[in-house]
């Protein structure tokens, strides 16, 4: 009879619950940098990178977050190949132009200066685990139009997103957390494009 009972009982269902790449996927901003593969990168180019923190993270836009940022750029700017012309710092993400000359040595100058920098800010959280939101983005500065543009970008960043929330900041203001007007000694650029961009801030 027991087993008969047991035969009779409907079976669970097997849907729902957590599944591995289960659920609506992100989109936007919050989706990060496709997955896809980057740009190889096989002589001197100027590129734009990106890197956004995860959610957790504190605001960067501090001098006790900067004070780790800062340094970790320094020490990055010219490593492996690579230098680090150009940043802006935002809140809870940092924009780089730099130069490099193979794709190898920009990953490898990257991972130097993300573990440097997420190490310190998770002694400064006193936490551990990701500080990262996802990979960086990076992208290949093609013309001298593009490298401008870039730079311009990157070195009025602050303006751009003050601007969106209504509170625009006048023209001559000074970000201290760019290169701008951070005290950050950064490398010199090599690139034609990236010489002509680098003049003095407009």
């Amino acid at each position: 009879m027991m087993q008969t009972e047991l035969q009779l009982q409907p079976r669970k269902s097997r849907r729902g619950g957590w599944r591995k790449g289960a659920g609506r996927k992100p989109a936007g901003e919050k989706a990060g940098p496709p997955h896809t593969r980057r740009e190889r990168i096989e002589r001197l180019l100027p590129i734009h990178v990106t890197v956004r923190m995860a959610r957790h993270v504190y605001n960067l836009r501090s001098q006790r977050a900067f004070s780790i940022i800062g340094p970790a750029l320094a020490k990055a700017a010219n490593r492996f190949g690579v230098r680090i012309l150009e940043f802006s710092v935002q809140g809870n993400h940092i924009h780089l132009v730099v130069e490099a000359a193979a794709h190898e040595a920009l990953a490898r100058a990257m991972q130097g200066f993300l573990i440097r920098v997420a190490k310190g800010l998770n002694r400064m959280m006193n936490r551990s685990g990701a500080v990262l939101a996802n990979r960086y983005d990076a992208h290949i500065l093609e013309t001298p139009t593009e490298a401008r543009w870039a730079v311009l970008y990157v070195r009025r960043n602050y303006h751009k997103h003050m601007a969106k929330l209504g509170k625009p900041v006048p023209k001559s203001y000074v970000d201290p957390y760019a290169s701008t007007g951070a005290d950050v000694e950064l490398a010199m650029p090599r690139t034609w494009s990236l010489r002509r961009a680098a003049g003095p801030p407009s």
